[in-house]
């Protein structure tokens, strides 16, 4: 069974190699989805896999990179869009 989570970071994590460093982790643990900086300096994901994956996944949202400073992170669930790969948006 595939989950699908919504995922609001907030913190020092723009400018931080955030972005760059989830899609490698989540290519790492064959999760599909995006994950994007939005203008309120939050970084905004949303990604599917199985759940163990997605688990693990959200786990290493709650650390980040080396430079980040997490201040919080919420998840909800969300419908599966069935994502082709991970990627960084710019939208």
């Amino acid at each position: 069974m595939i989950r699908h989570v919504n995922i609001r970071v907030k913190g020092k994590v723009q400018g931080v190699f955030y972005r760059a460093t989830a899609r490698d982790v989540a290519e790492t643990l064959q999760l599909k989805g995006f994950v994007r900086n939005e203008p309120d300096r939050t970084v905004y994901i949303e990604a599917e896999g199985e759940p163990g994956a997605i688990e693990q996944f959200i786990q290493w949202c709650r650390q980040g990179p080396p430079r980040a400073v997490v201040g919080d992170v919420e998840v909800t669930d969300g419908t599966v869009q069935s994502f082709s790969r991970f990627e960084i948006s710019r939208s």
